[in-house]
């Protein structure tokens, strides 16, 4: 089914009184202007798995599980049934994270509903009353980089307070609205705790920001926040306002291999029976 026809159902079903026009079109859906009373917002629709480009997502969806567990062997088998709740759980993903991220104060669209694998959302628009452009689309003075740099990070700690990992974010999925960024499209965020991938795809959500602004003044992209608060997750040091340098180097000492290699040698020799 074609993406117009699924916004078209929302219309007949009276739940958005216009189709307004088509906003954009992504790797994972596309998007369109529609009217709610006097209200427009964004209907966001998913493409069919065959019609999108978004790829290695077997690395995004470790350690996600539903409730119940008919559908998990069928998700763990890839029968055609399972393949239909593997779809449905990676659409409900974004929904849940949006929800989840907004509650803890990260800057994130407003989810109005989600129906059909149609997500309604707040419109989010710029200064002069147009549809946010995004963060790669914009130009920024040294100044304002530095900002716009601080304010992700920030927003970065808080989603990991949260427990979660946006998994791809860069300059095309941040949006600069009226009042500040936003950041979007979450249906790949992980779980920090149940991902083993999620520590790398932390660091390059922050690289990614950081290598970008770094086109308006190029120290921002010789800082290192995504290891030094990822190092302070693990320690359970990191809230919401933690300070944080940039400055990470990481460990210096080099692990001493023979020297270990001696005590496993040494404590095998222990457990052997003595004769």
């Amino acid at each position: 089914m074609r993406s117009i026809d699924r916004v078209q159902e929302l219309l007949e079903e009276g739940m958005i009184d216009e189709i307004v026009q088509p906003l954009m079109s992504g790797k994972e859906a596309d998007v369109f202007i529609v009217r709610c009373d006097q209200e427009y917002r964004v209907a966001k629709v998913y493409k069919d798995a065959l019609n999108r480009s978004f790829r290695q997502r077997a690395a995004y969806t470790e350690g996600r599980r539903v409730r119940n567990t008919r559908q998990q062997r069928a998700m763990d088998r890839g029968s055609r049934y399972g393949r239909a709740q593997n779809e449905a759980a990676w659409q409900n993903a974004e929904v849940d994270a949006l929800y989840k991220l907004g509650a803890a104060g990260v800057a994130v669209p407003k989810v109005h509903l989600f129906y059909e694998g149609v997500l309604l959302m707040d419109l989010l628009l710029d200064p002069a009353g147009k549809p946010a452009p995004r963060l790669v689309d914009c130009d920024f003075t040294s100044e304002e980089a530095w900002y716009i740099h601080g304010f992700l990070v920030a927003e970065v700690v808080k989603m990991l307070c949260a427990g979660i990992i946006h998994g791809d974010l860069s300059e095309y999925n941040v949006l600069v609205a009226w009042n500040g960024p936003v950041i979007i499209d979450l249906p790949q965020a992980v779980l920090a705790t149940h991902n083993r991938s999620a520590r790398e795809l932390l660091v390059r959500d922050v690289t990614n920001i950081s290598r970008y602004l770094a086109r308006f003044d190029k120290v921002i992209g010789e800082t290192r926040f995504g290891e030094e608060m990822w190092e302070k997750f693990e320690r359970a040091q990191l809230h919401a306002d933690t300070p944080l340098t940039g400055r990470w180097r990481g460990s210096n000492r080099r692990a001493d291999a023979r020297a270990v290699l001696r005590e496993v040698e040494a404590a095998a020799r222990e457990a052997r029976p003595r004769r």
